[in-house]
């Protein structure tokens, strides 16, 4: 019996490498930023369909536990007229016929096996095996022999690609005889290791820079490998969404002539009078035929559209008041009337947590939100980027590991702090009229609630991290009018869900986020101002909420700061219309008020508590008064255009 096993196990052995295809050539690692690696399989005959076929990747590390890490469906590709198809990233150079992501592919000691199978047959984690194994390579760079993985696969011998950042891949090489022996080499990615069989004309496009405006003439080359034996004549596309042939001129129809490798087309960018937005255009050779192939598949051009809407409110380090009009509801809160302390906290977040009325949406649904709500007010192509306070193109949303030069969403709640993470379909865009219903125990919707999300240069977002506010008081150099408006943010979230709170400090526990008296100062010395109007009336139009503190900024107080316990009075606490865009801050004060948002002759005069005046004074237009006052509780009356209105303020 022991010697059938032994027979059996040999016959396994042997004819699972079936030649039906294989693992031609393995670059595990290259030089730099590791990006180029690549799989290269073989079948016997070409032009092979590889349905029923899957390629399975394990790690072979102690940590790896010789289990998968990826699985791909080889479903749907077939192998080219050399039998081989190529596995990559877009960086590899020819193209993929298969696309994965850059630096996917791990050193080693691992291992990388074809399989007839179905995805299901290999979860994450499944442990190697030799069923259903039609071919398999155990590889590392310089590493310890994967003893245990050699085993699970049948294999007895693990091929060196070299030390790391090498320029070699690892090859295939069959004598004809059944002799099957590897070499790591100089990498021959879509061509026969022994260079016999079709040599492929690699074609590449080439532009000389990667952004355009509106009406600039540029060059498109076409280059081959090598000079062509027949006129190749072929389609050049730029097509893109919305960009198309009425968008440009120049020929599209190409040939590089018989002995040579090269054309150039010359483009011209129509100068329209529309409002389309930034464009991409996506250069491509169309229906391209062996032998020949794409050495890039699409080259993208960035189009600036030089037509676009300034809008009549100001940036937040350039604000302006009382343009933007908040959109909220008749009525919408006056059931905070009349309360104070706890009451007066719950009563908002009865409002902004309502489950009859408010919405959430997916974190994909985000990106569009914050296009429009963070939208730059002096160019409607672009949006306002929080913390470092700039403007960046609404195009150039990070969608890659790189994050130069891109902007992504940014939670002014951290994530790992109120413990909430992307759910089930977030990353589906389902757009305005899809939502889920939600309330205020609904902490998994903290991920994407637009009122404390915010579009941010990406590298400014990784280096905030999940610092508090205080711990991290944005990028050196900038103007600060990003700190009221992400502090509203942070207040909003405690009130908005039940096991979110703003504490002092800057604690470790999650669920609470600090520091609230440097919120404070933030809310306080950078008043709400129409940018921020703007965009609670578009996150409204999403969510069927807004933030109250920035309709109601002087509820801070009642809720966090000097005036808790106090009762609630919207006549007393805000302006009427015609002062609402009037902005008074600090508060509390030492021995100055200022006062933003002046709209004409305004009367200003302070008061006692018990309504002895102390101190008047008329304003034209932006200014500080000075004071000096004991510490206490002041009235301000306020007095425009026939209107009046009362501040309470907190003399330290």
């Amino acid at each position: 019996m022991k010697l059938f096993y032994s027979l059996l196990v040999f016959f396994i052995s042997s004819t699972m490498f079936a030649q039906i295809v294989v693992i031609n050539e393995l670059d595990c690692d290259t030089p730099g930023v590791d990006d180029k690696e690549f799989v290269e399989l073989k079948s016997v005959t070409p032009n092979f369909s590889l349905d029923g076929f899957i390629l399975v990747f394990f790690n072979g590390s102690a940590s790896g536990g010789n289990r998968s890490y990826l699985a791909l469906d080889l479903a749907g590709y077939t192998t080219d007229s050399n039998g081989l198809l190529l596995i990559g990233s877009t960086t590899v150079v020819p193209f993929p016929q298969y696309i994965i992501p850059v630096s996917v592919i791990q050193n080693g000691a691992d291992a990388v096996a074809i399989y007839q199978a179905s995805l299901d047959d290999f979860p994450d984690e499944t442990l190697a095996t030799q069923v259903n194994l039609v071919d398999a390579l155990v590889y590392g760079t310089n590493d310890p022999e994967a003893t245990e993985l050699l085993n699970l696969l049948g294999l007895s011998e693990q091929i060196n690609e070299g030390a790391g950042n090498n320029t070699n891949s690892i090859q295939r090489f069959d004598d004809g005889e059944g002799n099957i022996t590897y070499q790591a080499t100089t990498p021959t990615p879509r061509q026969n290791n022994d260079g016999s069989g079709i040599i492929f004309n690699g074609i590449t496009i080439s532009v000389p820079q990667e952004i355009y405006n509106e009406g600039d003439v540029f060059d498109i080359t076409i280059t081959s490998d090598f000079a062509v034996s027949d006129d190749f004549v072929f389609d050049l596309s730029l097509n893109n969404g919305g960009f198309n042939e009425d968008d440009f001129t120049g020929n599209t129809m190409l040939t590089i002539p018989n002995g040579n490798n090269t054309v150039t087309t010359t483009i011209t960018i129509i100068d329209d009078d529309l409002d389309e937005g930034d464009e991409v255009v996506k250069i491509r050779i169309l229906d391209l035929e062996e032998p020949y192939i794409r050495n890039n598949s699409v080259v993208e051009v960035r189009i600036v559209d030089n037509d676009f809407v300034i809008a009549s409110w100001g940036t937040p380090i350039n604000p302006t008041y009382g343009v933007v009009a908040s959109t909220q509801p008749d009525g919408y809160y006056n059931s905070l009337n009349g309360l104070a302390g706890e009451d007066l906290k719950q009563a908002v977040q009865e409002i902004i947590a309502d489950q009859n009325t408010v919405r959430t949406h997916t974190y994909a649904d985000i990106i569009d939100i914050l296009k429009s709500a963070d939208q730059n007010p002096l160019n409607s192509n672009e949006v306002w980027l929080v913390y470092t306070e700039q403007s960046r193109s609404k195009l150039e949303f990070q969608t890659g590991s790189s994050g130069v030069g891109k902007w992504n969403r940014e939670h002014t709640y951290p994530r790992s702090l109120g413990g909430f993470n992307s759910i089930e379909d977030d990353d589906i865009a389902t757009g305005i009229n899809s939502f889920w219903i939600t309330n205020a125990d609904s902490l998994r919707h903290g991920n994407s609630d637009a009122h404390a999300l915010r579009a941010a240069d990406a590298g400014e977002n990784s280096s905030r991290g999940n610092q508090h506010y205080g711990q991290y008081n944005g990028p050196a150099g900038t103007l600060g009018g990003f700190k009221g408006d992400v502090a509203r943010g942070v207040l909003y979230m405690e009130i908005r869900f039940n096991g979110l709170s703003v504490v002092d400090g800057f604690p470790a526990v999650t669920g609470q986020m600090g520091d609230l008296q440097t919120i404070l100062t933030w809310h306080r010395n950078d008043a709400p101002d129409d940018f921020e109007m703007n965009r609670n009336n578009v996150v409204y139009e999403w969510q069927r909420n807004r933030n109250p503190f920035i309709d109601l900024p002087d509820l801070v107080e009642y809720i966090w700061g000097n005036l808790v316990g106090e009762v609630w009075d919207q006549e007393l606490s805000i302006a009427d219309a015609a002062l609402n865009q009037l902005k008074i801050y600090p508060n509390p004060a030492k021995d100055y008020l200022q006062f933003k948002g002046v709209n004409g002759a305004t009367d200003i005069t302070i008061l006692t508590i018990d309504g002895r005046q102390l101190q008047s004074q008329r304003i034209y237009n932006d200014t500080t008064i000075d004071m000096s006052l004991s510490s206490g509780m002041y009235l301000l009356n306020i007095t425009s255009e026939g209107q009046t209105a009362i501040r309470k303020i907190l003399v330290q």
